[in-house]
């Protein structure tokens, strides 16, 4: 049997979650597909869902994560601001790196010296 280590990280601002994986994800969707809606369908959650995320962070970061684009002949849409495209490629480093140190770490706490193999 293979054990493994699971992780997850998140910011918070006043006990309140600010940023995590779920955001991160929304964003990313919303990045590839253009459109709020098309990514929330993606993540097979509910458009108001997906628009409380963005807007609850946006409000604890003080920041703008989308710009909306008006409906026209194509519809409409939403595109990432810079600071959205900055924070989610820093989110994604800091899970990389957190991943390979719990894994390093988890190996060296419980099978240091260890025949049994993770």
């Amino acid at each position: 049997m293979k054990i493994a280590i699971k992780s997850k990280i998140w910011f918070e601002k006043d006990n309140k979650n600010v940023f995590g994986k779920g955001k991160y994800l929304i964003l990313k969707a919303i990045d590839e597909t253009g459109s709020l809606n098309k990514a929330a369908k993606r993540m097979n959650i509910s458009y108001r869902r997906a628009w409380s995320y963005i807007t609850g962070a946006e409000k604890r970061l003080g920041k703008a994560l989308i710009t909306k684009v008006k409906g026209g002949k194509h519809g409409g849409g939403a595109i990432l601001t810079e600071y959205a495209k900055d924070l989610i490629g820093k989110f994604n480093v800091l899970e990389k790196e957190i991943n390979v140190f719990t894994e390093k770490t988890f190996k060296d706490v419980f099978f240091r010296g260890s025949q049994e193999k993770t």
